[in-house]
């Protein structure tokens, strides 16, 4: 057969991958993938023939593999209509945009943990460090009751989100379990210590009909150090010079599918279920925090937060509220001001600390 059914003459495999741009190599796994299948394979020989008409899908895969698009997806834009695909592949390329910018900012934040590092043993001995922080929490507009816990003190900060009928006694113990870390004494490994209590809060959740637990995400100073422990949906940033940084992960049903690109950063908030949790503190799902070790320095202000902020109030927002703010004390009445003026449709938790030397005058509130 060399010609297809319009009478056109078929294409070999070298041509047709020089009039396609496609390697042969390409074309192989495009036939075994059957997103690009020949139009005809010789029976004896095994030779692949393609038709004329194919090389505008031909030339849409290797455009599309261009852009980085997984193959997967590929075939099914190429399923599409022309309108269609052309709102696949704007989708796409906004999902795209939106990771580049976060790992950005998360290379940005690396290289400044990186670049410090050298210095971070001189620092920790010339520069003790102390903090001037504030907490709050607020019901807000929509919800009956809050369920949500923070906690700020001279050496812990943490932020818990309630879900469920016993949501609000699941924050409040979470919090609670960290608080003796505050008197933990000198030489403690921080990272153990705090992960050690929360592993207690965990097994202590309380258990009810319906699925009750809670977020939890704390800081714990040790010297020119913080120790991060993160389960769930509530965030910890850092703002430095640089900006802002988010330093957590959701453990989110949502963010596991932006994460396989099966969702944009848009789309999300909107999800209907966006509530849902792929990891928290319920006493009935293992205990698989994120754990990280930070350096820290004079200057630094974090934010620690459950998403009845980060659900309404963009990052922008926050950086601008952060970096205006005087005090901890007005970033945290600030912050849930913003909140309310965009619904707050949830409870909101906020916590924020500001880094000082030791031996130096902080301001006062």
């Amino acid at each position: 057969m060399n010609h297809d059914a319009d009478g056109a003459e078929l294409l070999t495999i070298g041509a047709f991958a020089r009039a396609s741009r496609l390697s042969p190599k390409a074309l192989r796994l495009y036939d075994e993938l059957r997103l690009l299948p020949p139009a005809h394979v010789d029976p004896v020989n095994g030779y692949r023939r393609y038709a004329p008409a194919q090389l505008e899908r031909a030339r849409l895969v290797a455009w599309l593999r261009r852009l980085g698009m997984p193959l997967t997806r590929i075939r099914e834009v190429c399923e599409l209509t022309p309108d269609t695909a052309a709102e696949a592949v704007a989708a796409y390329w906004a999902q795209v945009e939106a990771d580049t910018a976060a790992r950005r900012d998360l290379a940005a934040f690396l290289v400044d943990q990186l670049q410090r590092k050298d210095t971070a043993p001189m620092t920790a001995s010339a520069t003790p460090l102390t903090m001037r922080y504030a907490a709050r929490t607020d019901r807000g507009l929509v919800r009956p009751a809050n369920q949500d816990a923070a906690h700020a003190g001279p050496r812990l900060l943490a932020v818990a989100d309630g879900y469920g009928p016993e949501g609000g006694r699941a924050a409040a113990a979470a919090v609670s379990a960290l608080q003796h870390l505050e008197d933990a004494p000198a030489g403690t490994d921080p990272l153990s210590a705090l992960e050690e209590a929360a592993r207690r809060a965990h097994r202590a959740a309380p258990t009810a009909d319906e699925a009750t637990g809670s977020t939890l995400t704390a800081l714990l100073r040790a010297g020119s150090q913080l120790a991060l422990l993160h389960l769930g949906d509530s965030r910890a940033y850092v703002l430095r010079d640089s900006g802002l940084f988010r330093i957590t992960h959701d453990h989110s049903l949502v963010q596991s599918l932006i994460d396989e690109g099966r969702l944009t950063p848009e789309e999300a908030p909107s999800h209907p279920q966006r509530a849902q949790l792929l990891r928290s503190l319920d006493g009935g799902s293992p205990f698989t925090p994120d754990l990280q070790l930070l350096d820290a320095r004079p200057g630094e202000r974090y934010l620690l937060c459950t998403d009845g902020l980060t659900g309404v109030v963009p990052p922008e927002s926050l950086q601008e509220v952060l970096t205006a703010a005087e005090t901890p004390e007005q970033a945290v009445a600030d912050l849930i001001a913003l909140a309310h003026a965009a619904g707050a449709p949830d409870n909101v938790a906020c916590v924020v600390a500001d880094l000082h030397p030791a031996d130096a005058e902080v301001p006062a509130a």
